[in-house]
């Protein structure tokens, strides 16, 4: 299926058959493509680059279709790979995290640092912890390979 070019996103690097490697949903996904490309919300003179996942109802493209800054796509990897690596430690915790401390860490970024934590807002974060927790494991495969795919890409990039 071709990922759409009249609408406000406008693709320049795709890939039209993202829909039969998203992950769990391989070959039934409605996540038909994803695109790196010129974002919709440009304003005349100022360009940036966005990513999209590109959604289909089976009958039109869905309204549901994201699209994100790149930087916040590293954003979302970087806090995926921080996650992990909590993770990796958790089961040191009665709840899978320290309950007088649920921050993880404060990674700088651009003279600041994004801080992340766990969200002790949440009521039922004692259950949810524990099937995010699951998921995680359950998905380690799925996300291992794009981990190391990621490395070997960063590495050739000479990071």
């Amino acid at each position: 299926m071709k990922i759409p070019t009249s609408l406000k996103h406008k693709p320049v690097v795709v890939s039209e058959n993202y829909e039969n490697v998203d992950g769990r949903y391989a070959y039934k996904s409605d996540a038909k493509g994803i695109s790196l490309g010129l974002a919709q919300w440009n304003d005349r003179g100022k360009v940036e680059i966005s990513g999209k996942v590109w959604r289909h109802t089976g009958e039109k493209w869905s309204r549901q279709s994201e699209e994100l800054p790149l930087h916040r796509i590293l954003d979302l990897a970087i806090m995926v790979c921080r996650t992990k690596i909590h993770f990796m430690d958790a089961y040191r915790f009665e709840n899978l995290y320290d309950e007088t401390n649920p921050q993880i860490d404060r990674i700088g970024l651009q003279g600041d640092a994004m801080t992340l934590e766990i969200c002790t807002g949440n009521e039922k974060i004692n259950e949810d912890i524990k099937l995010f927790s699951q998921a995680l494991s359950d998905d380690g495969e799925l996300i291992g390979e794009r981990l190391a795919t990621l490395s070997r890409l960063l590495k050739e990039m000479g990071y």
